[in-house]
């Protein structure tokens, strides 16, 4: 079980009325998220995580089924990060009950605007829609709200244990 944060576009755009009673703590090991919709061509949500602001974007459409794709698109960049396959197969198992809420943190909704700002500019830098390398491009961005870390280096620590790393 986690939290799906959603800013106001993203909530009208999925037709998803958000949970106002979110009491439990999360089940997985990343906790919750926060999504977001960035009107490319074609749309593309952009995730960050609340623990570590690891930055996910995936296909938007369809939008109704964006929470149930989410834990399959989360699966490919920890693998591309390095993360055991134990690791993520636990991860995704966690993820099987979701909640959708309004934003509550504004330190993660500042850092999910900067990241889709950067997003766009990386999308014309690499030349490529790999939504994958570009989630990975923007991981490896320093961000004050964990003290210029990155994270990218923020994931490894707190997946420190060798057992989480292929």
């Amino acid at each position: 079980m986690y939290a799906l944060h959603c800013t106001k576009k993203l909530l009208d755009r999925i037709k998803v009325s958000p949970d106002a009673s979110l009491s439990l703590p999360p089940s997985t090991t990343l906790g919750n998220w926060y999504a977001t919709a960035l009107f490319w061509k074609p749309q593309v949500a952009l995730l960050v995580n609340e623990r570590t602001l690891l930055p996910v974007l995936m296909p938007m459409a369809p939008a109704s089924t964006l929470a149930a794709r989410f834990p399959t698109e989360l699966a490919a960049i920890l693998r591309a990060h390095g993360a055991s396959q134990a690791f993520v197969a636990g991860e995704v198992a966690s993820m099987s009950e979701v909640s959708v809420a309004k934003t509550a943190n504004r330190s993660v909704v500042g850092t999910m605007n900067e990241f889709a700002f950067l997003a766009e500019a990386y999308r014309e830098d690499i030349g490529t829609p790999d939504l994958v390398a570009l989630s990975m491009r923007l991981a490896d961005t320093p961000c004050g709200a964990i003290k210029h870390s990155s994270p990218e280096r923020l994931l490894k620590e707190v997946l420190g244990a060798p057992a989480h790393w292929s």
